[in-house]
């Protein structure tokens, strides 16, 4: 079968054999564990605990009335010792509850299995998907009940579960495939169950064949499932390209997935939606791949939300030499940190420690006209000239140019012989069009 693909793009190197033929290992969890009361896209909780308070392992600590939000639950059993500003991932201090583990891990009294899959109502799969705080966990953090409750008017057709792991040095989703297909089987098909489809597809890159060969076996027993190959190339897991290559459909400017009868979620998602269902669990817990070459020990990790990163990266045996730069995520759309002292949160997929010769910056150069950002860019912007607009401040000209579209892949910078920050001023741009808008409304 023909791999399929997209317009645009690039490929760089993917950096994957650090990890990709490690199994996932659960990492011992520390002492103190810090839970920030923002994870998501939406609305931010209010704690449900105060200083001095025991709680259990799945206990719900923080939450929100709000629709676009979704809960957090602790990862371990013991005592709020805090509740106060720390640093988040995301470059800025959030308020946090601080837990001291006791080491016991006492399982909350909420945590028993919701029911068989058969038998769950669609109502009931999504409040159990709220309850459990399950958010999109390839990195955007999108709150998964809301992404299950689509407009009325909003027919959807497709299911689309995200294998492809586009972005290089990330092989948690890989490994995920390999070692709990089941899970993710299951909670395809939960989520099959709340839209009403008898069909769904998982999209994995080609350069997955032992996971691709795995889930056609399982796909197999279920029936109703379809295993959908993809041309390894970024950014083939971005949300509206899968879509393009999945159904043929084309997510118009300003859209969402919705608007064209399809919805998309992480690998990662399906296992916590199977996970809250058979036994009750929250999500406190996920996979992170920890490499780099400034890693000693590159590793794939089952960490508990809240686990400092300076954990993850003491496991994996430190550093070969002092990291010139630290990333969550892939090395393409990831955070850069100023410290190790942040906690996993529920979108942390990856932490990367690159050194001095992966990050050096050659300085930029004029536009020579190539044409090579146009080229890969795979929403068919024209990259050159919203950086140039965004550069002049002329953010009505970058609007006309449809700054808003661009996904901040940077497939742009990364061609671009000139070494121009295309990305990084559109990204600029982009976040001031929208707040423009936000203050009109």
């Amino acid at each position: 079968m023909k791999a399929l693909t997209f317009k645009g793009g690039i490929h760089p190197h993917d950096n994957k054999h650090h990890t990709e033929k490690i199994a996932i290992k659960s990492l011992k969890t520390p002492g103190k564990l810090f839970f920030p009361i923002q994870q998501h896209i939406g609305a931010p909780c209010e704690p449900l605990v105060a200083v001095g308070d025991e709680v259990k392992m799945g206990q719900k600590i923080a939450d929100s009335k709000a629709f676009v939000s979704a809960p957090i639950h602790s990862s371990v059993s013991g005592k709020v010792v805090a509740i106060e500003p720390v640093l988040h991932p995301g470059g800025s201090k959030v308020l946090s509850i601080v837990i001291e583990n006791d080491g016991k891990d006492t399982v909350h009294e909420s945590v028993v299995p919701k029911g068989d899959l058969s038998t769950l109502e669609p109502k009931q799969i999504i409040d159990i998907v709220r309850e459990a705080g399950i958010v999109g966990m390839g990195g955007a953090a999108f709150p998964t009940h809301v992404k299950l409750s689509p407009p009325p008017d909003k027919k959807i057709d497709y299911v689309i579960v995200n294998g492809a792991e586009c972005e290089p040095y990330l092989t948690a989703d890989h490994r995920m495939m390999l070692e709990s297909p089941e899970d993710i089987i299951y909670g395809l098909k939960a989520i099959m169950k709340v839209l009403g489809l008898n069909k769904g597809y998982i999209g994995i890159e080609e350069n997955k064949q032992d996971a691709i060969k795995v889930m056609k076996e399982y796909a197999a027993k279920e029936g109703g499932i379809e295993i959908v190959v993809l041309k390894t190339k970024y950014p083939q897991g971005a949300e509206k390209q899968l879509i393009k290559v999945v159904t043929g459909r084309e997510v118009p400017s300003g859209g969402l997935p919705a608007d064209v009868g399809a919805i998309v979620n992480n690998i990662s998602t399906c296992t916590a939606i199977a996970q809250a269902i058979k036994t009750g669990m929250p999500l406190i817990s996920r996979v992170v791949t920890v490499t780099g070459s400034a890693v000693k020990q590159p590793a794939n990790y089952l960490v508990r939300i809240g686990t400092s990163f300076r954990t993850l990266f003491e496991a994996s045996e430190g550093f070969n030499e002092d990291p010139a730069k630290i990333i969550m995520g892939g090395p393409m759309m990831g955070i850069a940190q100023f410290s190790i002292d942040v906690p996993v949160v529920k979108g942390t997929s990856g932490l990367l420690a690159l050194t001095k010769k992966d990050v050096a910056l050659k300085p930029e150069s004029p536009c020579i006209r190539c044409g090579k950002c146009v080229d890969a860019c795979p929403m068919n912007l024209l990259p050159i000239y919203i950086s140039a607009y965004a550069k002049k401040n002329d953010l009505e000209k970058a609007e006309e140019y449809n700054a808003v579209d661009c996904i901040e892949c940077g497939s742009c910078s990364y061609v671009c012989p000139s070494k121009r920050h295309l990305v990084q001023s559109i990204r600029v741009a982009k976040q001031a069009i929208i707040a423009q808008k936000r203050a009109k409304k």
